[in-house]
């Protein structure tokens, strides 16, 4: 189980969501909301911090009895979070880690895009495909 959502900055509306399996897409809207208090409490704590590091990565938000949800800013305070199953044990903090930044450089690669406008829903393929990708791996 694994859910993506980038929400963008101030009003942290999602940009892009996709979970597998979807039976449980609203209990997950709930989970990546609520999560939304902790990245700003997160970023608030961090202040000046924050801006003077590279690393956006803002770790594990907070744990429950079924799912992990951790979290990523961009420097555009642009947020992604993630959410996965406790159950699986397999996942480290690293291979997290290195999946928030395949997740900010697709990102990257559609703001560039010109016919893309800035605060819009993604629809974009290759997107999909890479987070679809990342999904299977971790399924």
């Amino acid at each position: 189980v694994l859910v993506h959502i980038i929400c963008s900055p101030p009003q942290n509306y999602p940009l892009y969501i996709r979970s597998v399996p979807t039976e449980n897409e609203l209990k997950f809207h709930y989970t990546v909301h609520t999560s939304l208090d902790v990245v700003d409490e997160k970023i608030s704590a961090m202040g000046k911090a924050l801006v003077d590091q590279r690393e956006l990565y803002l770790g594990l938000l907070y744990p429950t009895e079924d799912y992990k949800v951790y979290g990523y800013v961009t420097n555009s305070k642009v947020k992604f979070v993630m959410v996965v199953d406790s159950s699986n044990t397999a996942l480290r903090d690293n291979e997290i880690r290195s999946m928030f930044r395949k997740l900010h450089n697709s990102y990257t690669d559609i703001m560039c895009n010109p016919f893309y406008n800035p605060g819009d829903r993604i629809h974009s393929r290759a997107f999909d495909n890479m987070v679809n990708s990342m999904m299977m791996q971790v399924c």
